[in-house]
């Protein structure tokens, strides 16, 4: 990946497409020559806007294909190139994921056809107060305090996320959001929706991530080094009832989408997820980390109060979430989202993080990252042998 940057601050999205595409190659010491496929992945912009990034490697002819799922299109980008390497399709497949974000909440572009997330907001419409806070932002800041209202927790909670999240940031160099700030700073920034407040949000980011993805066998025959495996890999949408009336904020907000995604990943992978130490998770919003412990199956039922409370969701305790600094204080440019995720834990698998190093053995790693509209992918990745 690249460093991440605030709107007006980075390169155009195609040369940063190609930078994280070049770094992603070097890291596995491949020839873009080798690359049968690509899928690239960008929320704003054109059509074939990834084929502008990538033809600055080479002009191959191999397959191009542009992917969006909104916040979710980095996963989605990799889930494909995963399913084309599983399949035999193809042996060595890039997924590149980038953005080039404009100042100011997310708006719908186009005004002169059906909204893609009419079905959606006018859901919430039904279930709770309308206002001129963002619309994500009132999504997930009415998840939010149904969560807190259902287990008596207190909505100062989810201000302690953006602390751990700017802590963790401090660390790394990627990062947009690297100085530290305390739980009243958070809490006396700018009042959003429910208990969201202005530090408990995520900038509009831009930046780019990439990653090689090859068959075991490719990687062996061409002297790939430092593998990392995807053990298990899922993807879920809505479903019937998750936009009838009197359904749940929670569920708006892609609660039962991940933890389906998450429960296929570990009865594909056999791996019960008290046994993980490192997860990257979709933080969109403080109060979507919390929900996310649960939906993981990181705590039981009504366990995140007590999960952060203890320390549990950061260096000491029991699973480092969000190493990186996450979506709230690394960034979110929402094509490259997925892939960054996926690269942060690609380092601390193979031992390279640095300072945002998670101590001792550590085997395996989850990623969930989630789209609104919706999808949510989820992925386990594990240390290959060397």
């Amino acid at each position: 990946m690249i460093p991440f940057a605030k709107p007006g601050a980075s390169d155009p999205y195609d040369v940063m497409g190609e930078a994280a595409a070049r770094a992603a190659l070097t890291d596995s010491g491949l020839d873009y020559s080798k690359i049968q496929q690509a899928y690239v992945g960008y929320v704003y912009g054109d059509s074939t806007s990834g084929q502008a990034a990538l033809y600055g490697l080479g002009l191959s002819g191999v397959p191009i294909v542009n992917v969006n799922n909104n916040c979710s299109t980095g996963s989605s980008a990799l889930w494909l190139a995963r399913q084309a390497v599983a399949s035999g399709t193809a042996e060595c497949v890039i997924a590149l994921g980038f953005e080039q974000m404009q100042r100011g909440a997310l708006t719908a572009v186009f005004d002169d056809r059906p909204d893609a997330m009419g079905r959606l907001n006018a859901a919430m419409g039904s279930l709770q107060q309308r206002t001129d806070a963002p619309a994500a932002a009132q999504m997930f800041g009415g998840a939010g305090a149904e969560y807190a209202q259902r287990y008596g927790v207190d909505p100062a909670l989810f201000a302690k996320i953006s602390v751990k999240a700017r802590r963790h940031a401090a660390n790394n160099p990627y990062a947009v959001f690297r100085d530290l700030v305390t739980e009243d700073e958070v809490l006396n920034s700018p009042h959003i929706y429910g208990p969201l407040t202005r530090l408990q949000c995520c900038p509009p980011t831009c930046g780019a991530a990439a990653a090689v993805v090859c068959s075991a066998e490719f990687a062996a025959r061409h002297s790939v080094s430092k593998p990392v495996r995807i053990r298990a890999q899922a993807m879920t949408t809505d479903v019937a009832g998750t936009f009838d009336d009197g359904t749940s904020m929670m569920t708006l907000v892609g609660f039962e989408m991940a933890r389906r995604a998450a429960n296929e990943v570990y009865e594909a992978s056999g791996v019960d997820p008290q046994d993980l130490r490192v997860v990257e998770l979709h933080d969109c919003f403080s109060t979507n980390e919390v929900l996310s412990y649960e939906s993981l199956g990181l705590v039981e039922e009504g366990g995140a109060e007590k999960f952060v409370l203890a320390g549990d969701n950061t260096y000491g305790g029991r699973v480092v979430t969000n190493p990186s600094g996450g979506l709230l204080s690394k960034g979110h440019p929402l094509g490259a989202t997925g892939l960054a995720q996926c690269t942060e834990l690609v380092w601390q698998l193979r031992g390279e993080a640095g300072a945002r190093q998670v101590e001792g053995d550590l085997p395996l790693a989850l990623q969930h990252n989630l789209g609104l509209g919706g999808a949510c992918v989820v992925t386990l990745y594990e240390r290959a042998a060397r």
